[in-house]
């Protein structure tokens, strides 16, 4: 569980966000993890998971559904991949991982930043 994955539902609120999680992410892959093949694959699972997320912004719990299931199968196989994980194993333990960030956390700071009135725009 990455509580920082909570974040990749900002695009319901804010689609400029979708830059910030695909740079961000890019970045902080490229010098951790597995270097540049981690930071393509992590920044683009990001990049298409926050553009799918927007599309459905109207539905927050749908909304919340294209970063558990993208991330679910583009780190699954990337893990298989770099690392020998088991593909199918690899996969449900990334979505479960990112269901409970989006699902947990996500959902939730969604639901504050907007009854807190942080989620209009400036």
């Amino acid at each position: 569980l990455r509580a920082s994955e909570a974040l990749t539902l900002l695009p319901v609120l804010w689609p400029e966000s979708i830059a910030g999680l695909f740079v961000g992410c890019f970045l902080s892959n490229l010098i951790g993890g597995y270097g540049l093949v981690d930071a393509v694959v992590g920044g683009g699972a990001t990049l298409l998971a926050a553009l799918l997320t927007y599309a459905l912004r109207k539905n927050k719990w749908l909304a919340a559904l294209p970063p558990v299931l993208v991330n679910a199968v583009a780190i699954g196989i990337l893990l298989h991949a770099v690392a020998k994980a088991p593909l199918f194993l690899t996969m449900l333990y990334v979505g479960a991982g990112q269901a409970a960030a989006c699902y947990a956390l996500g959902i939730p700071l969604l639901v504050t930043l907007e009854r807190t009135g942080l989620s209009r725009r400036l």
